[in-house]
């Protein structure tokens, strides 16, 4: 158990270091609240308490920390139907907010709607193409191109594995498309560049689910190929400079499918069981954004940013990667840019 206790003290860490000993937050409807750093700590063991036997339960998807509408720190258990799973109000004094999102998946594009955006992201672009726009391996249907990144040498798109390595299966040197292959792109005409890395999901087995944070991967290609802004209609370019995720944090996305939305973050340090083509994968430290209109299967990939934040706007805080009908799921940025070496190839600071 020293390692879960190590964890739980990192995690904790990191994060009363950074929001401080008392931080404001903007939750919905606009009101103020002050979230002291021992109410966030008790929430955050609560759930650290609860998470490995909860999510085990038949009809649990996921935990994670967020805000009643009080504004005071919570627990919240993710639920595919009502009533699924008997749970306590409280844990260790933290109230439990039971909150139905039904299965959350991993978005490629089927069921997805159609965007009322006056620009098409899922059709072909001129090069160098926007960020935000359809693209995908070979193998796959359709995501999202998050951002253009760098290493300081080279230039690359960021995107999820399942949106350019097809959920592990693709190989170094493999090529994307724009736009992928469910909006009609075809290799080798509508090829952008080739995966150059990904970090493997590692799915559950035999009732075993080893963690992931993130769903992630990196295809080469050239600022002659990829731009480092969305379409006309959409937020524009990113920040270099990210920004930690907090509760209550108005944030918003270009993807394919949906365009440009808007969302709050409504759960942070969240456990979440995605489901992909061959299973499923256990997912920790991630974003939860609310409502269910902020993104839609073909999204993948999208870049989250911050929308009206005193430090700026369009500062990167996530990768979405999966959601449901209520919430979206991202990993948060920082983790994504460590993992491989860049920063995001935007403006400014």
């Amino acid at each position: 158990m020293r390692w879960m206790k190590r964890i739980f003290r990192s995690r904790v860490g990191l994060v009363l270091a950074l929001l401080g000993d008392v931080l404001l937050h903007t939750v919905p409807r606009g009101g103020e609240y002050g979230l002291k750093a021992a109410d966030l700590r008790a929430a955050l063991a609560a759930q650290e308490q609860v998470t490995a036997r909860w999510i085990d339960l038949a009809g649990v998807v996921g935990t994670a920390v967020g805000m009643d509408a009080a504004g005071k720190p919570v627990v919240k258990v993710y639920l595919t139907a009502p009533g699924v799973a008997a749970l306590p109000a409280t844990v260790a004094g933290v109230p439990v907010v039971p909150e139905v999102t039904g299965p959350i998946v991993a978005y490629g594009t089927e069921g997805a709607r159609a965007s009322d955006e006056p620009v098409d992201p899922k059709r072909g672009f001129p090069r160098p193409v926007p960020i935000g726009v359809s693209t995908g391996h070979p193998a796959i249907t359709a995501g999202t191109i998050g951002a253009r990144v760098t290493d300081g040498e080279h230039v690359y798109a960021l995107s999820n594995n399942h949106v350019l390595a097809a959920v592990n299966q693709g190989h170094e040197g493999d090529p994307f498309l724009q736009p992928g292959v469910a909006d009609g792109g075809r290799d080798p005409e509508d090829a952008l560049g080739t995966l150059a890395d990904f970090e493997p999901i590692r799915m559950c087995q035999a009732f075993v689910c080893p963690e992931n944070r993130i769903d992630a991967a990196l295809a080469l290609t050239t600022k002659e190929e990829l731009g480092n802004a969305t379409p006309d209609g959409g937020y524009g370019t990113p920040r270099r400079r990210t920004e930690e995720v907090k509760l209550g944090m108005t944030v918003q996305k270009y993807g394919r499918t949906t365009g440009l939305t808007m969302g709050r973050v409504t759960g942070v340090h969240a456990t979440i069981d995605v489901g992909y083509g061959p299973g499923s994968a256990r997912f920790v430290d991630q974003i939860v954004i609310s409502d269910g209109t902020f993104s839609n299967p073909g999204d993948s990939g999208s870049l989250v940013v911050t929308k009206g934040t005193l430090l700026g706007d369009r500062r990167p805080v996530g990768l979405l990667f999966a959601g449901s009908n209520v919430n979206t799921i991202a990993n948060p940025i920082d983790l994504v840019l460590q993992r491989f070496g860049v920063r995001i190839d935007g403006e400014g600071l």
